[in-house]
């Protein structure tokens, strides 16, 4: 289950920026070059938050796809497949950029002050 060492990478951002404060919700952009299943990136982001000042919170996960370029038609299209092929023609000739983003988009605090 690669999503904990992902999971990991996403807390130490979330703790770093928290500066201490209760975190209850972190909203993250996740290639889909990563693999990354959101059921599992939830339960890992919760075992590993345990203990911190993000223990409890919800992640929510947006899903960004790759850009695939078919060499043999020239098409180009966006892809939410791990291994895309060309849409168009059916090609497994394809260039394959983007997809790899991993960006802490949001991080809501809890108000101590309610």
């Amino acid at each position: 289950m690669h999503e904990i060492g992902l999971c990991e990478s996403i807390l130490g951002a979330v703790t770093q920026r928290a500066e201490g404060r209760q975190v209850n919700r972190v909203k993250v952009r996740i290639g889909v070059r990563h693999g990354v299943a959101e059921p599992a990136l939830k339960q890992g982001f919760a075992l590993v938050a345990t203990g911190t000042t993000a223990d409890g919170a919800e992640i929510d996960m947006v899903a960004v796809p790759a850009h695939v370029s078919c060499s043999a038609c020239g098409r180009a299209e966006q892809s939410m497949d791990m291994l895309p092929v060309c849409a168009f023609c059916g090609s497994a000739d394809v260039v394959v950029t983007g997809g790899d983003d991993l960006i802490l988009e949001e991080l809501h605090l809890v108000d101590l002050r309610a």
